[in-house]
């Protein structure tokens, strides 16, 4: 009677040679591991609380009693949830308190190391667990580029963005080539959590099963390797660039290194961990770790100068285009509604941008070498943080400027905090009107436990509801 553990049926029987080879005798044990419960894993926003001893701070008591939470060892704000918990459920989760995400997937920001003020780049950055990391570790200092090649995703990236209340960071859509065209070494930091066949993703998605095939392994090979071409263009001398991947191959982790090294051998290796699914709980993942010690001779021909590289022309940006603008005279509606309505909020260093209808703050790099004009020609999802919709001299207040205020901003606003748990809290999620003061009138931010979860404008007793229609809870 055979003692080997229950292979999981569907998976292919080259993933299953493919793996023999890999793991030798570790192999069985690894491949029952597809048959095991998940773990499920949230990430603390920085930008939003004290990240600091979650476990015993008081104000946090629902997040470490109710989701029943426990440290994930590679990640200082991670923690795994029950899932029957449903923290996602949760207005803490609305208000971007933290981040839902599979547990080995925070190990590669964090090897990122980002540090406040830098110019980072996450080049393949949807659905966003790693560009919230990034920007929760750069404390809203410094320059976040998150970008999406496929526009769907792009539009979830942007949306995460949002929640999470970051201010400086911009969303765009293009092309690996496009941006180190426009970009060359820009970056202290690139984050590549490239493309691959997904073997990491088999015990939660059978499509990925599915797809699989070593010809699938091959062609992501492939474009990894492209898509890292780029990367070493864009990132600065003594710059660090991780790699990462959620597959167990070696042909688009190990090999994938080895190859990039011995073409670009101004890179080091600084670091290479795995992390398995049979030896940790989550659902594995590779991250490389390298830094980069000059400009190589071919990429150095790549760095035209800076006139070259805009079009001639302005392309189309966003969603409705851009319109010109008196940059002062929108600021200036603007900021007589922020004297009322919010007199304490800091925009960090940066300009003024309209698209459409709406205002935008753009945020700078420390260098200056980021203005509106490194946008001119390139599709931008989100160009920073959207103050508002401009209307005939006056201004209505973005859902994303009231989940990007700090606690001290707001300490002179117009706020109304119910318990997250309350039954105003649920309505005001699902677009209701509430009660309030008949002595109330104006733009509020209705918060729980403090926590804004967007705007209402209050008149008569009545708080009107401003969440946006895409945002609104059915029950």
């Amino acid at each position: 009677m055979s003692n080997s553990p229950t292979i999981h049926p569907a998976l292919p029987a080259a993933y299953i040679q493919q793996t023999r080879e890999l793991l030798g005798d570790e192999a069985d044990t690894f491949l029952a591991s597809y048959n095991a419960p998940r773990a499920y894993g949230l990430r603390l926003n920085p930008l939003k609380i004290n990240t600091s001893d979650i476990l015993e701070q008081e104000e946090l008591l629902a997040l470490r009693s109710e989701f029943r939470l426990t440290p994930i060892p590679w990640c200082r704000t991670g923690y795994y949830y029950d899932e029957e918990t449903r923290p996602g459920k949760h207005p803490y989760h609305a208000a971007g308190l933290y981040y839902i995400q599979e547990p080995s997937a925070m190990s590669a920001a964090e090897a990122l190391e980002a540090q406040p003020g830098e110019t980072i780049l996450d080049l393949a950055a949807a659905p966003g667990g790693k560009t919230t990391q990034i920007a929760g570790a750069m404390q809203g200092e410094g320059l976040l580029i998150a970008n999406e090649i496929h526009p769907a995703r792009a539009k979830i990236l942007s949306e995460n963005v949002e929640r999470c209340g970051i201010r400086n960071a911009v969303v765009t859509c293009a092309a690996p080539d496009q941006l180190s065209a426009r970009f060359p070494a820009m970056f202290d930091r690139i984050m590549l959590d490239a493309p691959c066949s997904g073997e990491g993703m088999f015990r939660k998605d059978a499509v990925a099963i599915a797809e699989w095939s070593p010809e699938h392994v091959q062609m992501c090979a492939d474009r990894q390797a492209d898509i890292l071409e780029h990367a070493a263009i864009m990132l600065k001398p003594g710059g660090r660039l991780v790699y990462s991947t959620c597959t167990f191959n070696r042909s688009e982790n190990e090999d994938a290194i080895a190859a990039f090294i011995q073409k670009h051998p101004n890179f080091t290796v600084l670091h290479m961990e795995r992390l398995w699914p049979h030896q940790c709980k989550g659902e594995g993942h590779f991250v490389a770790v390298l830094t980069k010690s000059s400009e190589a001779e071919d990429d150095i021909a790549r760095l035209r100068p800076e006139a070259e590289l805009r079009p001639r022309r302005r392309g189309k940006q966003s969603k409705g285009g851009s319109k010109p603008s008196n940059a002062a005279s929108d600021m200036a509606i603007f900021d007589a509604f922020a004297k009322e309505h919010i007199p304490h909020l800091l925009l960090g260093p940066g300009e003024p941008i309209r698209f459409g209808d709406a205002l935008y703050w753009l945020p700078h790099s420390k260098d200056g070498q980021f203005t509106a004009e490194s946008l001119e020609g390139l599709k931008v999802v989100r160009p920073g943080l959207q103050l508002g919709e401009l209307k005939t001299k006056r201004i209505e207040p973005a859902h994303s400027l009231a989940l990007a205020l700090q606690p001290n901003e707001i300490t002179a606003a117009k706020v109304v905090s119910y318990r997250a748990e309350s039954p105003e809290i649920a309505a005001y999620l699902r677009g209701e009107t509430l009660q309030t003061d008949d002595g109330l009138s104006g733009w509020t931010i209705v918060a729980a436990d403090g926590y804004p979860l967007g705007w209402a404008k209050a008149s008569s007793g009545q708080l009107k509801n401003h969440l946006p229609k895409g945002l609104r809870r059915l029950t």
